[in-house]
């Protein structure tokens, strides 16, 4: 399921770390009162420990939550740090696959949207 995301409405990072032994009602109860964020939503909330080997995605699948579990064995995955604290930002699909590829979702020589169309 890691690898296809065509049901999933958007993925979201927690950035920072979270305590890896939670479990589905612990990361569900971080999500809703730290980030005030809908659990429920169709989305996938990604998290990751101290270790930076193992990622846990939390995902409602319309009658239950699903727990996805993946851990390296060897390498770390390229976790965005955060100085002050965690927060919650959105990924693109791309990143989201560089993430899980072991890349750095910051890349820099990537060709990036447009944002604002010029006039020439």
């Amino acid at each position: 399921m890691l690898g296809e995301l065509s049901g999933v409405a958007g993925v979201y990072i927690i950035t920072g770390r979270t305590d890896m032994r939670r479990s589905i009602d612990g990361l569900m109860a971080i999500i809703r009162d730290t980030y005030e964020m809908y659990p429920y939503a169709n989305a996938l909330f990604l998290i990751c420990g101290r270790k930076k080997n193992t990622v846990k995605a939390l995902h409602f699948d319309k009658d239950g939550f699903v727990l996805y579990l993946k851990r390296l064995y060897t390498g770390r995955f390229q976790w965005p740090k955060d100085k002050d604290a965690s927060e919650v930002r959105p990924l693109t699909r791309q990143e989201f696959r560089w993430l899980m590829e072991g890349l750095s979702i910051e890349q820099p020589k990537a060709i990036r949207p447009i944002t604002q169309k010029k006039d020439f």
